[in-house]
């Protein structure tokens, strides 16, 4: 695995995608600013990447957030069944809580596979939670709350993300992702992950995220 080739994936993705579809209003600062901490694990299951997530969380509790504010945690060999990550999502939450970070860091969820419920495998609203690799996106409260001064407008981030994603369109969201099915006539392609044949997707609760 080539973790520098995952992380300039990532940061195409972040650039193309999150900043260019405008789908968190808040993240070119951070972008702009080399703000963000881009950790690739080697982990193959859920226990080490558990263990490498507990790392991560102490590192951006202790790190100054002038220098780092948020940090991705990309994990491409583990979890790559969406039903296995999704599930693994809540145990994260635990692992912030045992670590006396609830209140301090969040745990946003992206992966190739993201499927909201209510939702076909295809359906474009998925893109927004759907990124190169499985990844964890650990956020600082304080970060979010600084720029939350309007909860009704954050609040209508992820309706308005659905709108937009529709009103583009799966072909051209799958042209900014360099994905096969952009080409005319092709349906889109199933992200290719080590170990992921016969990976379906589940539904998650949540509703779509910024």
């Amino acid at each position: 695995m080539d973790a520098d080739a995952v992380v300039g994936r990532t940061k195409r993705w972040i650039a193309d995608v999150v900043i260019g579809l405008n789908l968190c209003p808040f993240a070119r600062r951070v972008f702009d600013g080399n703000l963000i901490r881009y950790t690739v694990t080697a982990a193959a299951d859920a226990e080490s990447l558990r263990a490498a997530l507990a790392d991560e969380l102490r590192f951006l509790a202790g790190a100054p957030a002038a220098e780092v504010e948020t940090a991705f945690l990309i994990h491409p060999r583990a979890l790559t069944d969406f039903l296995d990550y999704n599930d693994f999502v809540a145990e994260a939450e635990s692992v912030v809580a045992d670590l006396g970070l609830e209140g301090v860091i969040q745990i946003a969820g992206f992966h190739p596979l993201y499927q909201f419920a209510g939702t076909r495998p295809d359906d474009v609203e998925n893109y927004t939670n759907r990124s190169p690799y499985p990844m964890l996106h650990l956020l600082r409260e304080d970060s979010v709350s600084a720029v939350n001064d309007d909860p009704e407008k954050v609040a209508e981030i992820p309706r308005r993300n659905v709108e937009a994603l529709r009103r583009l369109g799966l072909k051209k969201v799958l042209g900014r992702l360099g994905e096969p099915g952009a080409r005319e006539g092709e349906a889109p392609a199933e992200p290719e992950l080590p170990g992921s044949a016969g990976a379906s997707p589940s539904q998650p609760v949540a509703p779509p995220t910024s």
